[in-house]
C-alpha cells in the first residue's frame, strides 16, 4: 500500500509548500473603495503577479483570522497595473475585513494602517477561453457576475488598443439578479462600456439583458410607468431592465439564427440548476452538421 500512498503524498506536500511560499509574498493594498450596499473593492499589487480574465485568488487577512482562506474572483483586467476583488459584506469574516480596512470610519485612512493581506493564486477557470470564440454568451447569476467584470474590462482595453487582432466580435451578456442595487458597481462598468462603444460607432458589439428575478407587483407597475424613458430608472443604462427569467429556448434559437455556421461559446457563473438548463439548450440547439452552428458550454458553479 505504501507504494501507492508515497507518490500522491509527496505531490500533495510539494503543492502545499508552493502555496505556503506564494502566500508569504508581500501584497500591498493600494486602494479601498466602498461601494453601495456594503460592497468593498480592494485594489492590490504583488510582485510577479500575472492573471488572465475570470481567474480567482484565495485571500487571508491575519488581522481577522490567521487560518481562514476565502476565494474571490478577480474583477480587474490583465491590462491594468493592479489586481482587484469585490467583496460583499455578508458574514463574520467579511465584516471583520470591512472593519480592519477602516471602512466603518468616516475619516480618511492612511495606507500604513491597512491590514496585511496574503494572496494565493491566481487559479484558472473556464472564462479564460472567452477570446477563443467570435461570438459568446455570458450568463451571470447574482454574485456570479464578478468574473465577467474582468472579461468586459479586458475586452474594452483590447478594443481600444488593437481591435483588428481581437477575434471576439459579438457578446451576448445576461445578468440575472434579485436586486441590481446590490451590484451597482457592475452597472457603472456597463455604463462606461456602453458609452465607449457608442463613441466608436460599434454599439452592437455588446448586447446585454438584465433580469430582475426578485420582483413584486409594485416594482412591475413602476417599471411600466417609466418604460418609455430614455434610460432605465434602476440601472441608468439604455437597455431596459426586464422582470422574471429569460426564455432560454427563444434566446438560443435567436442567436443561432443570427450566427449560422458559428462556434458560439456559452459561459456561465451561477447555480447548478441554471447550468443544467443551459447545457441542455446548448446541446439541443447545436446542429449535427459540422458546418452548422454549435454551442460550446462552459461553467463555473457556486
Amino acid at each position: 500500500t505504501w507504494k501507492w500512498v508515497v507518490g500522491p503524498m509527496f505531490l500533495y506536500l510539494c503543492e502545499r509548500l508552493v502555496r505556503f511560499w506564494r502566500s508569504q509574498q508581500k501584497v500591498v493594498i493600494t486602494k479601498v473603495v466602498i461601494h453601495p450596499f456594503k460592497t468593498i473593492e480592494l485594489q492590490m499589487m504583488k510582485k510577479g503577479f500575472k492573471m488572465e480574465v475570470g481567474q480567482y485568488i484565495f485571500v487571508k487577512c491575519p488581522a481577522v483570522s490567521k487560518l481562514e482562506w476565502h476565494p474571490f474572483t478577480l474583477t480587474s483586467a490583465p491590462e491594468e497595473d493592479y489586481f482587484s476583488i469585490h467583496i460583499r459584506i455578508v458574514g463574520d469574516w467579511t465584516e471583520g475585513l470591512f472593519n480592519a480596512c477602516g471602512c466603518d470610519k468616516q475619516e480618511f485612512q492612511e495606507a500604513w494602517k491597512l491590514p496585511k493581506i496574503a494572496v494565493d493564486g491566481p487559479f484558472g477557470t473556464a472564462s479564460e477561453d472567452v477570446f477563443s470564440y467570435e461570438t459568446v454568451m455570458l450568463v451571470g447569476a447574482g454574485i456570479g457576475v464578478t468574473p465577467f467584470a474582468s472579461v468586459l474590462k479586458s475586452v474594452w482595453y483590447k478594443y481600444c488598443h488593437d481591435a483588428t487582432n481581437l477575434k471576439l466580435k459579438k457578446i451576448y451578456f445576461y445578468w440575472l439578479c434579485r436586486d441590481t442595487h446590490a451590484f451597482e458597481w457592475f452597472a457603472d462598468l456597463l455604463q462606461s462600456l456602453e458609452a465607449q462603444m457608442q463613441e466608436r460607432n460599434n454599439a452592437e458589439f455588446l448586447s446585454y439583458n438584465i433580469y430582475l428575478t426578485g420582483w413584486d407587483e409594485s416594482q412591475a407597475t413602476h417599471f411600466v410607468m417609466h418604460h418609455e424613458e430614455e434610460k432605465d430608472v434602476i440601472t441608468g443604462l439604455k437597455q431596459k431592465t426586464l422582470y422574471g427569467r429569460p426564455n432560454w429556448e427563444n434566446e438560443f434559437k435567436t442567436i443561432a439564427g443570427q450566427h449560422p455556421g458559428s462556434r458560439i461559446g456559452v459561459f456561465l457563473c451561477g447555480p447548478e440548476g441554471l447550468a443544467d438548463t443551459l447545457n441542455k439548450q446548448s446541446i439541443s440547439n447545436s446542429e449535427a452538421d459540422p458546418r452548422g452552428v454549435h454551442f460550446i458550454f462552459n461553467k463555473e458553479n457556486f
